[in-house]
C-alpha cells in the first residue's frame, strides 16, 4: 500500500514539473510571438511551453509538420494540435488543453504629453482612459485633442482618429473612452504656444488656451502687460510665406482703444512689441535735464547761503 503512495506521489510531482507555468490570461485570438502554455494529457513529453513564430505556427516534438495557429482562439489550437497527433499516429486519442500563458502580439504604446509614455500589451477589454492612465495620465503641457492611430485593416490605413481631451476626461462622454484590441498607437501632442517678445513686462512663451483662441490682448495679458516706450505698432511673426516665416503688421494702438478688431494669434506664432527709440530718448533728455536743472538751483542756492 505504501508502495502505490509513493508511485502516486512521485507521479504527481513529474506532472508537476511538466505542466507548463500559466498566467490564465484571458482568451483571445493567438498572434506572432504569443506564448502557449500546451499541455497533453499521458504525454509529458508534449506538455510545453512553445513561442509563436513570425509566421503564426508552432512546432511540437515529434509532429513532423508545422501547425497554424494565427488568428485562432485557445479552443480552435487544441482541436489543430489533437488532429495533428491523430494523422501522425502518434496518440490514438489525444487530451489537449492550451492557453496563453504570454501575449506579444496586441501591443498599444503611449506616446507624447503623458507623464510615463509605454508600451503594454493589451489583455481582456482595455479602454483608452485605462491606455492612459497606465501611462499615468496626461502632462501638463498635454494638447487639447488626443490621436489614436489603429492598425492597419485588409492592408489599407485607416484614418487618424481625434479625440477632444475635455469630452474624454472632462465630460466624462463615454462614447470617446473607445475600446483598444492591440497594434494602437496612442499620441497626445503638446498644445500649442505663442511667444511674446519686445516692450512688455514679462516676455516668453505661453500656451494657447484651449478653451479658445489666443488673440494680441490676450497673449499682452499674458505677459503682465507693456513696458514703458511700447511703440504703436507691433509685429506678428509666422511661419510661411516665401522666406519661411511671415511679418504681419498690427495697429496695437488702435486695438489697445478699441479702435481696431483684436487679432487672432495661431500657435508659433511671435508678437513683438518694438521699442519706442525716440521717445525713449526723449524721454532720457528731458530727465538728464530736470536733473541738471533741479543740481544748478541746489548750487546756487548753497552759494547764496555762504555768502
Amino acid at each position: 500500500m505504501r508502495m502505490i503512495v509513493a508511485v502516486i506521489i512521485l507521479a504527481l510531482r513529474l506532472m508537476a514539473q511538466t505542466e507548463p507555468a500559466s498566467a490564465n490570461l484571458p482568451a483571445q485570438a493567438i498572434g506572432p510571438m504569443d506564448l502557449l502554455a500546451i499541455s497533453v494529457y499521458g504525454a509529458p513529453e508534449l506538455t510545453r511551453s512553445v513561442r509563436v513564430s513570425d509566421e503564426g505556427q508552432i512546432r511540437l516534438p515529434m509532429v513532423r509538420r508545422k501547425i497554424d495557429v494565427g488568428g485562432r482562439m485557445p479552443v480552435e489550437v487544441e482541436e489543430r494540435i489533437a488532429a495533428a497527433l491523430i494523422e501522425e499516429d502518434i496518440l490514438v486519442d489525444p487530451a489537449v488543453s492550451v492557453t496563453i500563458a504570454e501575449y506579444h502580439s496586441r501591443p498599444i504604446s503611449v506616446a507624447g504629453a503623458v507623464k510615463a509614455p509605454l508600451t503594454f500589451q493589451a489583455v481582456g477589454k482595455t479602454t483608452l482612459l485605462e491606455a492612459l492612465t497606465r501611462a499615468q495620465g496626461l502632462s501638463e503641457d498635454a494638447g487639447p485633442e488626443i490621436l489614436l492611430t489603429r492598425p492597419a485593416a485588409g492592408g489599407v490605413s485607416l484614418p487618424v482618429e481625434r479625440i477632444p481631451v475635455k469630452k474624454l476626461i472632462d465630460a466624462a462622454d463615454p462614447s470617446f473612452n473607445v475600446a483598444l484590441a492591440g497594434g494602437e498607437e496612442v499620441r497626445v501632442p503638446q498644445a500649442g504656444r505663442v511667444f511674446v517678445a519686445g516692450n512688455v513686462k514679462h516676455p516668453g512663451g505661453f500656451r494657447i488656451d484651449n478653451g479658445g483662441e489666443t488673440t494680441v490682448l490676450k497673449a499682452i495679458a499674458l505677459a503682465e502687460g507693456l513696458a514703458p516706450f511700447a511703440t504703436k505698432t507691433a509685429y506678428i511673426f509666422r511661419a510661411g510665406g516665401e522666406a519661411g516665416r511671415a511679418e504681419i503688421a498690427i495697429e496695437l494702438a488702435k486695438i489697445m482703444d478699441r479702435k481696431a478688431q483684436d487679432v487672432a494669434l495661431a500657435a508659433n506664432d511671435i508678437l513683438y512689441i518694438p521699442d519706442n527709440r525716440t521717445r525713449r530718448t526723449t524721454m532720457s533728455a528731458i530727465e538728464k535735464a530736470i536733473g541738471f536743472a533741479a543740481g544748478t538751483a541746489s548750487g546756487a542756492l548753497i552759494l547764496g547761503l555762504n555768502h
